[in-house]
C-alpha cells in the first residue's frame, strides 16, 4: 500500500521505558490479543478496547450461536419461544460479560 500524506498516518513517536520484565509482560499482553506491541500500547494509552483472540473467537461463536436460535424461532413459527427467548437472553449477558 503506497504511503499517503493525511491525518490517520502514524509518523509521530512516542520513546517509553520499561524493565525487562514489564516489556516481556507488555509483549505477553500485545501477543494474547493478536496485537503487535506498538499497536497494544497505543489502544491501552487510548482508552480502547483491547481483547484477546479467544475473546474475540468467543464473541463470534455466541453471535452465531444467537442467529441460529433465531432462524429455529422463526422456522417453527415460534412454537418454542420461551426456550429460545431465554438462551437469547443469556447469549446476550455472556457477550456483555466478556465485553467487559
Amino acid at each position: 500500500m503506497p504511503f499517503k500524506e493525511g491525518a490517520d498516518n502514524k509518523t509521530a513517536q512516542v520513546r517509553i521505558r520499561f524493565t525487562p520484565t514489564e516489556k516481556a509482560q507488555a509483549e505477553g499482553h500485545a501477543k494474547a490479543a493478536g496485537l503487535t506491541l506498538s499497536e497494544y500500547i497505543r489502544k491501552r494509552a487510548l482508552g480502547m478496547p483491547v481483547r484477546s483472540r479467544a475473546d474475540e473467537q468467543t464473541i463470534n461463536e455466541l453471535r452465531r450461536l444467537g442467529g441460529l436460535l433465531k432462524h429455529i424461532h422463526n422456522q417453527t413459527g415460534g412454537e418454542h419461544s420461551k426456550g429460545t427467548a431465554g438462551a437469547l437472553v443469556e447469549i446476550t449477558e455472556a457477550i456483555k460479560r466478556i465485553i467487559r
